[in-house]
């Protein structure tokens, strides 16, 4: 069970200062309170060997190889890197200013075929706002423009993860769902109802399914119309082949068993995303091993599909046994407060290793990215924070973060102009 202690965070920057940056090197970290899903666990006082990004060795019995750089953490809080979901990271920079948006299309041909890694920006100002949060990895899923009410077309398009490492190639694991939003705001797109949706979605895997099996007569032009474009009909084929994940935006539980049964029969690999009724439904999606992304936050009825929303959605969904991933409080400018999130949840009834789980392991599970990052475990990328203080807790601050093994600066744009017109003040 992991626990919330107390540390002192002199005592760390003092013992971090007298070190270079790591820069994909050899090095331990030792005295470290391991704060981790998976085998290791917790350690009240432990050591992470890294070796070439990656990390060798972990534990409580852990020796520092010799003529290795030494980082003592001091009894700090070390964490694997955070994984931040339902993100628009790299995609945007100021939401008011179109031109900087490019999580979304009008484009009555594109649709499915929609692939946010060909809009990735590594000069984002906001990536290192969120890594100050703690966050190494993030899943950045495209939206909707509404703005065109004709556009009926119903998926966003593709999601793919990120590396916050300051790097020029941020992209790490491309098309890693198919994002869809169902519901209120999803009938609208379909004619005005959340029925017509669901007629439509099925119309187009049956479609989809048709198109997989008869391509010649479709480029002979010898098969009905789809509805779709080729782009589109493509892209959905490893969808309906159960290989990429469909990622469903849906609030209300009638929805939620709708949306589970078209994947009963689509043989489809399910996400739901929001589900703040998730709770009413709990068994269901947990027998169907469905996860979820949440936002543990969500408890006011701003829409009918959000009635029964409730600040304990994501402890009943835990006690459910349903792999749960917890996001910030928008996909770009507050991903970091992700750890806040985790927090309230925990005060309403989450335990404490299912939330620091829903930041790292659990997102890391959803998309098929475990066997490298989301737990400090040997032959885990190396994507670590050392903390001051309780990761959950709001005034806690990131001493040291390492992402693929390499420290990173602990600054933003943000914070460089707050230094540069405060030293202009004096």
């Amino acid at each position: 069970m992991i626990r919330k202690l107390v540390c002192g965070w002199p005592l760390v920057v003092a013992g971090l200062m007298t070190c270079p940056p790591a820069h994909a090197q050899t090095f331990a970290i030792v005295n470290a309170h391991i704060l981790s899903p998976g085998p290791v666990g917790e350690v009240a006082h432990g050591t992470i060997v890294v070796r070439d990004g990656v990390i060798i060795a972990a534990g409580a019995n852990v020796a520092a190889p010799p003529s290795t750089r030494v980082i003592d953490a001091k009894g700090a809080r070390v964490t694997p890197g955070f994984v931040a979901v339902n993100t628009a990271l790299g995609l945007m920079e100021v939401s008011s200013v179109d031109g900087t948006m490019d999580g979304r299309s009008r484009s009555p041909q594109i649709s499915a075929a929609f692939d946010v890694r060909y809009g990735l920006n590594p000069e984002s100002t906001l990536l290192p706002v969120a890594r100050l949060g703690g966050v190494t990895r993030a899943v950045v899923m495209p939206d909707f423009d509404d703005s065109d009410k004709q556009r009926e077309l119903p998926f966003a398009g593709q999601a793919a993860m990120i590396t916050l490492d300051g790097g020029s190639n941020i992209l790490f694991k491309p098309s890693i769902g198919m994002v869809i939003e169902l519901g209120e705001d999803g009938g609208a797109r379909a004619g005005g109802s959340r029925a017509a949706e669901f007629v439509q979605l099925r119309t187009i895997f049956d479609n989809v399914r048709l198109y997989r099996t008869r391509k010649q007569a479709y480029d002979n032009a010898a098969l009905r119309e789809l509805g779709l474009s080729r782009a589109d009909l493509e892209a959905l084929i490893p969808v309906v082949e159960g290989r990429m994940p469909l990622i469903a935006t849906v609030h209300r539980a009638a929805d939620i068993r709708q949306t589970l049964q078209l994947a009963r029969d689509y043989h489809l690999k399910l996400i739901l995303n929001g589900a703040e009724e998730g709770w009413r439904v709990a068994r269901e999606i947990a027998g169907q091993k469905v996860p979820v992304l949440l936002n543990p936050t969500a408890n006011i009825p701003r829409s009918f599909d959000l009635l029964g929303a409730t600040l304990r959605n994501a402890a009943l969904l835990n006690a459910a046994g349903v792999d749960i991933a917890i996001s910030g409080n928008d996909s770009g400018h507050a991903v970091r407060d992700m750890r806040y999130n985790a927090g309230l949840a925990v005060s309403h009834g989450l335990p404490y290793d299912a939330a620091i789980r829903a930041i790292t392991l659990g997102p890391s599970c959803i998309f098929g990215t475990d066997d490298h990052i989301g737990s400090i475990a040997p032959g885990k990328e190396a994507d670590l924070v050392i903390w001051d203080g309780d990761p959950l807790e709001p005034l806690t601050q990131p001493v040291a973060i390492f992402v693929d093994g390499k420290e990173v600066p602990l600054t933003s744009r943000a914070l460089e102009l707050r230094d540069r017109y405060l030293g202009a003040s004096h």
